[in-house]
C-alpha cells in the first residue's frame, strides 16, 4: 500500500501526535506501507499550522521526513465534481502513483470516498476509514 496524506491530514498529524494521523505515518515508518505527499499539501497545512498553532510547526518538521514527495499528475483528470481547488491533491495522489488518498476533507472528497471505480482507483478515505478497513 501506498499512502497519500492531503494537508489536512498532515495537519492533524502534526497538531495531534497522539492521534490516528500520527499513528498511521508511525506505523508507515516502520515499514507497514508507504508514506508519501505533495509540496503543495505540505505548504498548506505548514500555512494553516502556522495560523492556527504554530507551536506545532516542529512537529509537521519532523514528519515530512518519512514521506516521499511527488508532484502532480496533470495527465490524470479530476472528477467533475471535485472543487478545482482539490485537482493538485487529487492528481499529486496518481502521481505518487498512492493506492489510497487519505483526507479530512469530508465537504469536498466525501463523494469519491470508498469509491476507486470513480477515481481511477485511487481509494480515498479518512485515517479512520483506514484503519476500520485494515
Amino acid at each position: 500500500m501506498r499512502l497519500f496524506f492531503d494537508a489536512n491530514t498532515l495537519f492533524t498529524a502534526a497538531h495531534n501526535p497522539k492521534g490516528k494521523a500520527a499513528l498511521v505515518i508511525e506505523l508507515g515508518g516502520q515499514g507497514h506501507w508507504a508514506l508519501c505527499t505533495s509540496a503543495y499539501a505540505i505548504e498548506e497545512a505548514r500555512r494553516n499550522l502556522e495560523a492556527k498553532f504554530p507551536a506545532a510547526l516542529p512537529g509537521l518538521a519532523a514528519l515530512v521526513p518519512h514521506f516521499d514527495t511527488g508532484s502532480e499528475s496533470r495527465g490524470h483528470p479530476c472528477p467533475d465534481n471535485l472543487p478545482a481547488k482539490d485537482c493538485p491533491i487529487y492528481q499529486a495522489a496518481h502521481g505518487c502513483r498512492a493506492t489510497h488518498l487519505l483526507t479530512g476533507d469530508i465537504k469536498d472528497f466525501g463523494p469519491l470516498m470508498n469509491q476507486a471505480e470513480r477515481t481511477g482507483g485511487l481509494i480515498i478515505q479518512t485515517v479512520a476509514q483506514f484503519l476500520e478497513s485494515l
